[in-house]
């Protein structure tokens, strides 16, 4: 039988535990926000200006189903020693975490392409950074509409 203490046995001060860790993990478990990811771009990428063009987002308009969304990412480079594609960053700005995925790449890596599937937890706008070894950072972003969410959502 379980010992009381001031009315309370140790399930019930387990449980209560149990409770307290659930809440206070609940904010981290909200959407991310727009203001959120791009904090978390600015810290990937540094103070560059990201310009549109030469990286190619490949992603449906609408998902079905949010679970597992084949997504693929290209950049325009000639992968050589002088000019090649140093890191390609995806992030999701309505998902839980906005950092998708992150991918560092070398003039050996042939091609500057990626392809994954991806949790969406909601309708949001996907962005993908490609940082050069210039410096420059070049994005493409998409809207895909989520009629289930995958992220618990």
């Amino acid at each position: 039988m379980a010992k009381k203490v001031e009315g309370w046995s140790r399930r019930d001060v387990l449980a209560a535990a149990g409770i307290g860790c659930v809440a206070m993990a609940a904010p981290k478990m909200a959407h991310a926000t727009p203001q959120e990811a791009d904090d978390l771009v600015k810290k990937l990428i540094g103070g560059a200006a990201p310009k549109e063009g030469k990286v190619q987002l490949k992603i449906k308009d609408v998902a079905e189903s949010g679970a597992a969304e084949p997504i693929a990412v290209s950049v325009d480079s000639p992968m050589s020693a002088a000019d090649h594609v140093k890191a390609i960053h995806v992030v999701a700005e309505g998902n839980p975490a906005p950092g998708v995925s992150s991918w560092f790449l070398t003039p050996k890596s042939g091609k500057a392409e990626v392809a994954f599937r991806m949790r969406l937890a909601k309708t949001q706008v996907v962005r993908a950074y490609a940082v050069m070894s210039d410096g420059s950072v070049w994005m493409a972003k998409q809207e895909i509409k989520v009629t289930i969410g995958g992220c618990g959502g």
